[in-house]
């Protein structure tokens, strides 16, 4: 299943996906009798999207697609989530990205960061270049959505606790970094500088690891390709590492590292391309004022 947020009606409201347009999960509700929650954020806060995915799967699908949609001319997207709980990412998991860094994660651990909610923009919303920085790369990656709260999560059991997956741009004032490797987090916590959507994908759907990529664009060029099976840390063995470190909630966003970044010039578009039926990821740039 995939699910999205779109600006209709002078609110944010989830939707199903379907080959017709969104399906809004009012629509759904006043169809069925149900009463699924009007958002994603109330859908993972009160742990229904198992449910929702299992009735969809178990034959809502059918229904869905006999109901009216917003046709895909008439959506607008919103952020998938206005307020995750938590934004974390980490660097050089890929392969061919951590020898172009030459980078080696310490005792063989993720270099990991957190970023704020302030950073968050959604599908079409503008990367905005801030004052002072000499050089913004955007990097492309696969984001993970926590489905429900949990701790020390085993590896065997970290796709239980995912609600679903999405491409995001995740930028970085490079010049602030340079300075200094500690500077990492400042670097990365500018406004607009994390970008995700516009459909979140349930594990379901998903495909496997080598048929799975992954490529950051800028301006409709492929700058860097690669795929899941080339990452150094698993997408089980994030969900683990991070739940031993702190409680997972409902939401949390963890990035899952890039096959390469692109610097951003005002008037650039930065694009996260992730195959296997994702929907395209697309930010404009423009210069701080």
């Amino acid at each position: 299943m995939k699910l999205t947020t779109l600006q209709w009606d002078g609110r944010e409201q989830a939707a199903i996906v379907t080959m017709h347009g969104g399906v809004l999960l009012e629509t759904v509700n006043r169809a069925t009798g149900g009463s699924w929650s009007g958002t994603i954020t109330e859908l993972l806060e009160k742990e229904e999207l198992a449910e929702l995915t299992g009735w969809y799967t178990g034959g809502g699908a059918a229904t869905v697609a006999g109901l009216a949609a917003i046709p895909p001319a008439k959506m607008t997207y919103a952020p998938l989530l206005r307020k995750p709980p938590k934004i974390w990412g980490i660097g050089a998991n890929y392969r061919e990205k951590a020898a172009e860094m030459a980078v080696t994660p310490p005792d063989g651990e993720p270099i990991c960061f957190m970023k704020p909610t302030t950073t968050l923009i959604g599908p079409g919303e503008a990367i905005v270049l801030p004052i002072g920085a000499e050089r913004v790369t955007a990097e492309a990656e696969i984001a993970i959505v926590i489905g429900k709260r949990c701790k020390h999560v085993a590896e065997r059991d970290a796709l239980s606790a995912i609600a679903g997956f999405t491409p995001s741009l995740d930028m970085t004032a490079q010049d602030i970094h340079a300075r200094n490797p500690r500077f990492l987090g400042r670097s990365k916590a500018f406004d607009t500088f994390f970008s995700f959507g516009p459909e979140l994908v349930t594990p379901d759907e998903c495909p496997a690891a080598a048929d799975w990529p992954v490529e950051t664009w800028l301006n409709d060029t492929l700058a860097y390709a690669t795929d899941v099976s080339r990452m150094i840390y698993t997408i089980p063995y994030i969900v683990s590492f991070f739940s031993q470190l702190m409680t997972l909630e409902p939401g949390d966003i963890l990035m899952t590292g890039t096959p390469g970044s692109v610097r951003l010039s005002p008037g650039d578009t930065a694009e996260c391309r992730i195959g296997g039926g994702f929907a395209v990821l697309r930010n404009p740039v423009v210069a701080e004022v």
